[in-house]
């Protein structure tokens, strides 16, 4: 590694938290400003061994850099400077992909979703605005992307955006929700969460930017899209193969049930069975409650549900939730269980 460089990393390390703060603050301004060598650079045969060399002198400083911002976040060296520091400068080595790969190796997307939370004052604001500038880099990037889709980064992404009156804030967070809306199940997770009436609300306000005008009307016709492209039974699926169930109005709306009943039968009773196996590994009462009212409408609403509830040995599984400590817990696998003794002819009258 070239001396210039090497000489400041070793300075990241030592105990004197001003030596590390204006160590990272140089090291980050050099590398990112740095010009990586062109692919024909590299290839000149007079220029091939420099330029080798600036690739291994230029990686092997993110590294180095991006271990110890990690380690900040982490462990912070100072109470008050190292977090806003550290933020400041992956906000802007974030930016060359080399440094978002090695971010992601140091295990550090789920380091800044605790920082996405909606502030006040001025010096929060800024923290949180390149936390969210460093999540919008990040969510170009298709590893990092996984990482956001485990964690709790999308309700926290749009509480901010609820909640702030910052137009840069509200426009980085709008322009990583753009990114995010066809990965995975990012998109039924935002209908879920209400972001089309979060959405319409921002448009209600008066903003100058213009940047972020467009960057709502880019994301309301997305999401828009989004409910198109996803059938009821599609979000509802999508629900329940997540694992967390809640009572969205889907769940008890008649039509819903009626009309896509059938759907339930496909390979072989998927979402059934998971369902059911929802009943042994979920903890959460309110997912259990709405499980059990699930198991009940399906049985009420299909010609053979009682039957096909009974061959999938769900019956002693809901009847343990009769003695569960919540009450809308109980209540619905009483219904699920009156439904599944009685059948849907008898049981149609059972309300919850």
């Amino acid at each position: 590694m070239d001396d210039k460089f090497s000489f400041f990393c070793r300075l990241l390390w030592k105990g004197n938290w001003f030596i590390q703060e204006k160590s990272c603050k140089i090291l980050s301004m050099i590398v990112s400003s740095s010009e990586r060598p062109t692919a024909h650079e590299t290839a000149t045969s007079n220029g091939a061994s420099n330029s080798k060399k600036e690739i291994t002198t230029t990686d092997e400083v993110f590294k180095g850099l991006i271990e110890w911002l990690s380690t900040q976040l982490k462990k912070p060296s100072h109470p008050t400077r190292s977090v806003p520091t550290a933020i400041s400068s992956l906000s802007a080595l974030l930016k060359e992909s080399s440094a978002r790969s090695l971010f992601v190796q140091e295990d550090g997307v789920k380091l800044l979703i605790p920082l996405i939370t909606p502030v006040s004052n001025q010096q929060s604001i800024q923290l949180l605005y390149e936390t969210c500038f460093c999540v919008w880099v990040l969510s170009y990037y298709e590893p990092a992307i996984e990482y956001l889709a485990t964690s709790r980064s999308l309700p926290r992404l749009i509480e901010v955006v609820k909640g702030s009156t910052k137009e840069k804030v509200v426009r980085v967070v709008v322009l990583t929700l753009i990114n995010l809306l066809n990965k995975g199940t990012f998109g039924a997770q935002m209908i879920d969460l209400e972001l089309p009436q979060v959405v319409l609300n921002l448009k209600g306000q008066a903003w100058s930017d213009e940047d972020l005008i467009e960057a709502l009307n880019q994301l309301e016709q997305g999401l828009k899209d989004n409910i198109k492209k996803l059938s009821s039974f599609e979000k509802y699926k999508q629900e329940v193969l997540l694992g967390h169930l809640d009572w969205s109005p889907m769940h008890k709306d008649p039509i819903f049930w009626r009309e896509n009943i059938t759907s339930f039968e496909e390979h072989d009773f998927q979402v059934l069975r998971v369902l059911i196996t929802i009943l042994d590994t979920s903890n959460d009462p309110r997912t259990l409650a709405v499980t059990c009212y699930d198991l009940s409408q399906f049985i009420q609403c299909h010609p053979a549900g009682r039957v096909i509830v009974n061959d999938l040995k769900a019956k002693g599984r809901v009847m343990k939730l009769m003695n569960h400590g919540n009450t809308e817990v109980t209540k619905n696998a009483l219904l699920c269980i009156q439904r599944l003794f009685l059948g849907a002819k008898y049981a149609s009258f059972l309300q919850v």
